[in-house]
């Protein structure tokens, strides 16, 4: 057997489950509860006490007649019988007894007033059992189990979607999830730091201290430039002016280990709402449930309330058994009838309130849709008015949360506001990323300036602007970064770098960064992460952009913006180019430098060239060019041209260069040049040029004629022979042929005795001459790579030359004289 604890145990729920039942699932498992103790109780009482007790009928013909089918007894034998009482058995008149002796005992006894049966005990217990089995209905034998059935039935139904592995899962999950948010430490301060608000802004009302918001608007051809506080300025909002509530010191303070499990709460939340809204599953599992126990409600009813008036006190059976007991009728009572009937209706009763409540719960269902939910009650009382919908099982959910509490839910939301996530990262930053810690970060840069490079953080920390001296901030992965006012702390900062940092600026810290910014470095994927109010620096010098500025998204850079950026010297754009944006030459005015880096697309277009007549240095990297563009020699004031990293073959057209009068730097390396053309000559200009890595395998004489000629670079190409011509370069100041095919040097190279530095390396020198030693204003000699045997003693006559400025292998120092080695070994103070 069971006990009742054995059974009630399948309809208990983990106690965290609660909060995922609504008064009428309490309601039904507590009928269900009492249903099954009226069931244990019926089976007890049947098991223990139920019995029918039968007599037979005797119709009048019979008594009449005398006669029966079991044997003649003797007359003092029936006598005997007729008066022992029913189911008893009278010892037969001994014949020891005389006639007068038994006529007195008879004289003693009453006379006889019940029928005359002639049963044994035996026969009656056979009767009974017959008759209990035929003559009782089925309902009455087996109430108590259906009732039992039943039960558990409906238990099993009431309690399914907490057990079925695909829902039970997800429930858990959530339930798990939702007792955390609802005790987190952080939800408690998120909710106190908006009443703090709310209390801030009502007192702001009541005092008429809130002001107009100021307005910016760039739209259209407005020039005006106002600002507002709540508008997007080229998809930036600037934060309002009205002075903001105070949050009080222990509101911000959050314990470090509470601060990481809200967090580890934010990503939980955000990887479950994913995961749960992509289904309706427990929906649908409940409304079935539900269903499948109305359905039960009815069919109980139906069949239980005909069987009501068959539960009787007597009964007739008429068993087949007249060759056994000479009888074919027989009168039954059924003891437990009148408990039976009570208990039914007892039963029926509860079965009305139980579908009654089922028919409810199915109206509530239907009622609205369960498969959507909106936060807008609590987005109206908090200040996280990002809290977004939700919808399906996550929806489903969340309303039966709310039939048990609505705090739970409210609390909830604060976890799937963004608001709040980054409120959250901004007090778990600032408490971790202290002014002493930053202060240690600051370093010197190679332009000696204090630098701080930030990586990888969650924001920007408060700390940060008071750094008052800091002059460059590098912002690197920082997925929110802010600029409030206090940045007008940082009187010293001229240079920002924002690295894939997609930053906002509140008004005031806009109108700082205004006015004294000078270098900003962008650095983004797409031309929307690029912040709008980088188009309003006025005061800017240099601007790079880094990032996909594909022709297809050129309409979206908005450089018709770029007009207010008067000031501009240099522009940097780092991209995959197909032509120059055409709205760039709003800035030919004060525009001085332009550098294009693509990443090998080939730019086509360079019609926007033209019009930037004050351009002075031009760098197109890996453009893909095959010549240099003709646009290009409209640029008389330009003095640097880079094309490096191209695809350029041959240079004709180079002598148009010599009407570009300002043009000292041509950088032609890293392209794929065969020969360069006698009439470079013409460039007079001409001071530095660059044609190293290419195919280069002679050079002609008129490159020589340069006067003004001071850096030479033809490296890593396939010259065999350096003409004598190059003694007339008597500016010439670095010369670097490295890495190609030189046998041996011209005595006229050495009369260039300007010579700072010279590059031979990876040559097929065999000896260096002992003219050397003329280069008296040598610094750098590369010579390692070669087959010389030896150094010429006259290379200590080098008095500016040092060992580590000396590339040459320790073997071939070794063969220089000691005083020439301890001339170049000495060091410099």
């Amino acid at each position: 057997m069971f006990t009742l604890t054995e059974i009630a145990s399948l309809n208990d729920i983990q106690p965290t489950y609660r909060i995922l039942k609504p008064w009428w699932d309490v309601f039904m498992d507590y009928l269900g509860l009492i249903m099954l103790m009226l069931a244990v109780f019926a089976m007890t009482m049947q098991i223990t006490k139920d019995q029918v007790a039968c007599l037979p009928y005797i119709d009048n013909a019979e008594e009449a007649s005398g006669t029966s089918s079991l044997p003649q007894q003797r007359p003092e034998d029936v006598t005997s019988s007729a008066r022992a009482p029913v189911g008893t058995t009278i010892p037969p008149v001994t014949k020891d007894l005389t006639d007068e002796a038994v006529s007195k005992i008879y004289a003693l006894q009453a006379p006889p007033t019940g029928v005359k049966t002639n049963l044994d005990f035996q026969q009656y217990v056979f009767i009974n059992q017959k008759c209990y089995h035929d003559a009782l209905p089925w309902y009455s034998k087996y109430f108590p189990y259906l009732t039992l059935i039943h039960t558990l039935i409906l238990m099993v139904s009431s309690n399914f979607w907490f057990k079925y592995p695909k829902t039970s899962s997800k429930i858990e999950h959530f339930v798990s999830i939702l007792g955390r948010c609802f005790e987190s430490p952080w939800t408690t301060k998120a909710l106190s730091e908006t009443a703090c608000e709310d209390s801030e802004e009502n007192k702001q009302r009541l005092t008429g201290t809130s002001s107009a918001p100021k307005q910016v608007s760039i739209e259209g051809n407005d020039d005006s430039t106002n600002v507002s506080p709540s508008t997007p300025m080229l998809g930036v909002k600037f934060s309002a002016d009205k002075p903001i509530a105070e949050v009080p010191s222990s509101m911000t303070i959050l314990d470090k280990k509470d601060g990481e499990q809200a967090k580890a709460l934010f990503e939980k939340v955000r990887k479950f709402r994913a995961h749960v809204e992509d289904s309706d599953f427990i929906y649908k599992l409940y409304v079935a449930q539900t269903i499948v126990k109305s359905v039960k409600f009815i069919l109980i009813l139906c069949y239980t309330s005909t069987f009501l008036a068959e539960i009787k006190f007597t009964h007739e059976c008429k068993p087949d058994i007249k060759h056994l007991t000479g009888y074919t009728k027989f009168y039954c009572t059924h003891n437990m009838a009148f408990m039976l009937s009570k208990l039914l209706v007892t039963y029926v009763a509860l079965i009305l309130i139980y579908g009654m409540t089922c028919l409810y719960s199915l109206f509530w269902v239907f009622r609205r849709p369960l498969k959507e939910y909106s936060f807008e009650k609590v987005r109206e009382e908090s200040s996280f008015s990002d809290i977004p919908d939700v919808k399906n099982d996550f929806a489903f959910l969340l309303h039966m949360v709310d039939q048990y509490d609505q705090l739970y839910s409210k609390r909830f939301g604060v976890f799937l506001s963004e608001v709040s996530e980054n409120k959250l990262r901004e007090i778990s930053l600032n408490h971790e990323w202290t002014f002493e810690k930053l202060k240690q970060l600051v370093t010197r840069n190679a332009q000696d300036k204090q630098e701080l490079h930030l990586f990888m953080l969650s924001g920007l920390p408060n700390a940060v602007f008071d750094l008052t001296d800091l002059e460059v901030l590098k912002l690197e992965l920082i997925p929110d970064v802010r600029f409030t006012a206090k940045v007008s702390q940082m009187t010293s900062l001229q240079e920002l770098h924002l690295c894939n940092s997609p930053a906002k600026v509140e008004q005031t810290g806009f109108a700082f960064l205004r006015d004294h910014l000078r270098c900003l470095h962008v650095k983004f994927t797409d031309v929307a992460e690029i912040p709008a109010w980088v188009y309003l620096l006025r005061n800017l010098r240099e601007l790079n952009l880094i990032g996909n500025l594909s022709s297809e998204n050129n309409k979206m850079i908005c450089l018709e913006s770029m007009r207010d950026l008067r000031h501009l010297k240099t522009l940097c754009l780092k991209s995959n180019l197909t032509k120059i944006p055409t709205n760039i030459t709003e800035l030919s005015p004060h525009l001085i430098r332009l550098m294009v880096h693509n990443d090998g697309t080939k730019l086509l277009v360079l019609n926007s060239l033209k019009k930037m007549t004050n351009l002075i240095e031009v760098e197109l990297h890996n453009c893909e060019l095959e010549r240099i563009p003709h646009a290009i020699f409209s640029l008389t004031n330009l003095q640097e041209l880079d094309l490096k990293s191209n695809n350029i073959r041959t240079i004709e057209e180079i002598i148009s260069f010599q009407h570009l009068k300002r043009l000292t730097c041509l950088k032609l390396w890293h392209n794929k040049i065969i020969t360069i053309p006698a009439t470079i000559g013409h460039i007079k200009s001409l001071e530095a040029l660059y044609l190293s890595h290419n195919k280069l395998e002679t050079l002609p004489a008129a490159l020589f004629t340069l006067p003004k000629l001071r850096h030479l670079e033809v490296g890593h190409n396939s010259i065999s022979v350096l003409p004598p011509d190059v003694g007339l370069l008597h500016n010439l100041q670095h010369l670097a042929i490295n890495s190609n095919k030189l046998e041996g040097l011209p005595k006229p190279l050495f009369r260039c005795t300007k010579l700072k530095v010279l590059c031979l390396g990876h040559n097929a020198l065999t000896t260096l001459p002992e003219a050397v030693g003329q280069l008296v204003q040598l610094t750098q000699l590369e010579l390692k790579g070669n087959c010389l045997d030896r150094l010429p003693a006259q290379l200590g006559n080098c008095r500016l030359l040092r060992r580590n400025c000396l590339i040459v292998e320790d073997h071939l120092f070794d063969t220089l004289p000691v005083d020439a080695k301890e001339s170049i070994s000495r060091e410099t103070f």
